[in-house]
């Protein structure tokens, strides 16, 4: 299970760096004082942008569940069967959770959010029907 925690965080270190990215390439060099000053008023985003940042957003809400389950499933050494499935796909899914919102295809975005939320529930039986703490 740790490695797949790890590797949800790692996925949302990469992800916050998109949207400034974005906003960075549409605005080149004359973004630089913008992002170095006290960013009183933000720098224009740009649609892709936009919509880059409102996955992180989501992201985090993701994390919120994610996180104390899979740490209460390490604690209880619940590491097989449904809770490691269910960390897998919840990873593919928010993998392919920013392409899909990105791309702005109607539906698809819904579709991998819920790809993702199985493995969630699937992460929660598996902690459900563990052992209790000692």
């Amino acid at each position: 299970m740790t490695g797949w925690i790890l590797a949800v965080l790692a996925l949302y270190f990469v992800q916050s760096l998109a949207a400034p990215l974005v906003q960075w390439l549409q605005g080149g060099v004359k973004f630089i004082p913008d992002a170095m000053g006290p960013r009183d008023t933000a720098p224009e985003m740009p649609k892709i942008g936009a919509r880059f940042d409102r996955a992180l957003k989501n992201m985090f809400e993701a994390l919120v569940i994610f996180l104390p389950v899979a740490v209460l499933l390490e604690v209880k050494g619940i590491t097989g069967g449904g809770a490691w499935t269910g960390a897998a796909i919840f990873f593919w899914a928010r993998a392919a959770y920013v392409p899909a919102y990105v791309s702005g295809i109607p539906g698809l975005r819904s579709a991998v959010w819920t790809v993702g939320h199985v493995g969630l529930v699937m992460m929660v039986l598996a902690l459900w029907n563990g052992a209790p703490l000692n």
